[in-house]
């Protein structure tokens, strides 16, 4: 259920296991639907939007002219079936705080999101991660960190405390005279949160590189490594040697890191390199069509990775998959998704690139906020 969220006043759907296909033009609020979904896990959901960007704008008219008026906050609400049981969460934005998200499950108000990690796995690709091989290495630190909580929910508040000492120390450096002993305080945090983070997603990327291993045909089989200092000094010593070294490396620092701003080692400064395991040619460098096709399989594989930790894979919402992807690889990708042992949603506007899923699928068309049952 759906109320106040972006361009739905309200919407309602009741739907079996089989994929959800949604299909209708641009802008009519394929992959808002999506999006609500995906606030049935951790963070700001897959647009990473603000909380109060989400809510719906009501039109009212104002002498000669009309204006928008948020409405006074947005919520979603799911009952999901697990092999583990019925689980039902109620998320949306607080009215008070306009930036705080609030959580209920099966009815209890959570004491944080990592509770919603810990009870169901949401993995999603977006139009704008087909980039995500040429872009900044940020975004391909985002993307792992969303793939590493379901399987370690503290991961999120492990980054969040090492980000805020980051933050913190810069500031001091930048302001100064710094107080040596709140400095050596912060930076105490920041190495011992560092480590953690970067064991989890070294951890992470190695069981899904394994996992990757047994890609399915036509989709490429993906080479993954995680690049960085920290990560080196892992593979050389314990991880209380490591924090050790860390916090030693940023108090010999300071002077520089005052110049530059922020600090010039850290999980901060890591990145995802993925390559092509039957040429070793890196990801950035494949054709779009051959990213695309990548990213897929890396998802394929992370959520039979999850599966086998888990005792089920997570649900996959697909944003415009097609796109990129020549006849042989969406066929063979549907042909995956109409087996998957979850629930699957897929958006795109010409339905007809999705009639080889017909008899598999739930096929619903969207208009201007508005769901419907499609006869395809």
């Amino acid at each position: 259920m759906l109320t106040d969220f972006r361009n739905y006043r309200e919407a309602r759907l009741a739907l079996g296991t089989e994929p959800v296909v949604l299909t209708g033009p641009n802008g009519v609020g394929k992959t808002n639907l999506l999006e609500a979904v995906s606030f049935l896990a951790p963070g700001r959901g897959l647009r990473g939007a603000r909380l109060t960007e989400i809510d719906r704008r009501n039109v009212a008219a104002c002498k000669d002219n009309t204006v928008e008026v948020a409405t006074q906050g947005w919520a979603v609400a799911a009952t999901v079936a697990t092999r583990r049981g019925t689980l039902r969460i109620g998320t949306g934005r607080d009215a008070v705080d306009g930036d705080k998200r609030v959580v209920r499950i099966d009815g209890e108000p959570a004491r944080s999101q990592a509770g919603l990690a810990e009870r169901l796995g949401v993995v999603w690709l977006t139009p704008p991660m087909d980039r995500l091989f040429l872009d900044g290495p940020g975004g391909r630190r985002r993307f792992l960190d969303r793939l590493v909580v379901p399987l370690d929910p503290a991961h999120t508040a492990r980054v969040g405390a090492y980000e805020q000492a980051l933050r913190e120390r810069a500031r001091l450096l930048r302001d100064g005279p710094p107080d040596p002993a709140w400095l050596a305080a912060l930076e105490g945090v920041m190495s011992a949160q560092g480590v953690a983070v970067t064991a989890a997603r070294r951890d992470a990327v190695q069981r899904l590189d394994r996992a990757c291993s047994a890609a399915e045909k036509p989709f490429p089989q993906a080479r993954l490594r995680l690049a960085g200092t920290v990560e080196d000094w892992l593979d050389d010593m314990p991880a209380l040697a490591a924090e050790a070294k860390f916090a030693d490396a940023l108090a010999s620092a300071r002077p520089s890191d005052a110049i530059a701003g922020g600090a010039a080692i850290g999980p901060h400064r890591s990145d995802l390199m993925v390559s092509l395991a039957q040429t070793g040619i890196a990801a950035e460098f494949g054709s779009t069509g051959e990213q695309k096709a990548l990213l897929i399989s890396i998802l394929l594989a992370y959520a039979e990775l999850q599966r086998a930790l888990r005792g089920e894979p997570p649900l996959l919402l697909l944003d415009e998959i097609t796109a990129h992807l020549d006849p042989g690889r969406r066929t063979a990708l549907f042909e995956v998704l109409a087996r998957f042992e979850s629930q699957v949603w897929l958006t795109g506007t010409d339905e007809a690139l999705f009639v080889p899923l017909r008899g598999h699928a739930q096929f619903l068309t969207v208009r201007d906020g508005t769901v419907a049952a499609n006869s395809l």
